[in-house]
């Protein structure tokens, strides 16, 4: 018995309707809408809607994640000293003029707390 060679370009043109039947048959209508993979009639089958409020639950969880991850990379870039290691403590002040010679300078006014000692 030969065997049926099917057309290729029939069954996969993307013009025709992507509903499936239960026997696995595709659909001969054709799709009139360009954002759209159904014909008029299938497109109006609940299972062939677009779910907006899931895609946006999605969307929300990815946008979750990714700010969480925002502490992370500040923490890598960014690491604070562990309990065991030292703090490092840096001034960044000017020192002392130590070529002026405190004796022939102005001396500062004392106070009642430099009296008292």
């Amino acid at each position: 018995m030969p065997q049926q060679v099917a057309n290729s370009s029939s069954i996969n043109n993307s013009v025709r309707c992507a509903h499936r039947f239960p026997n696995s048959k595709r659909c001969r209508l054709y799709v009139t809408a360009l954002d759209s993979s159904y014909c008029s009639t299938h497109a109006q089958l609940p299972q062939n809607q677009q779910d907006f409020p899931e895609t946006a639950a999605v969307l929300a969880y990815i946008t979750n994640q990714l700010l969480h991850t925002l502490p992370a990379i500040d923490r890598e870039l960014n690491p604070k000293p562990g309990k065991d290691e030292p703090v490092e403590i840096i001034f960044d002040m000017p020192g002392p003029d130590r070529d002026r010679d405190p004796d022939n300078g102005p001396q500062p006014e004392l106070t009642y707390a430099d009296l008292r000692t």
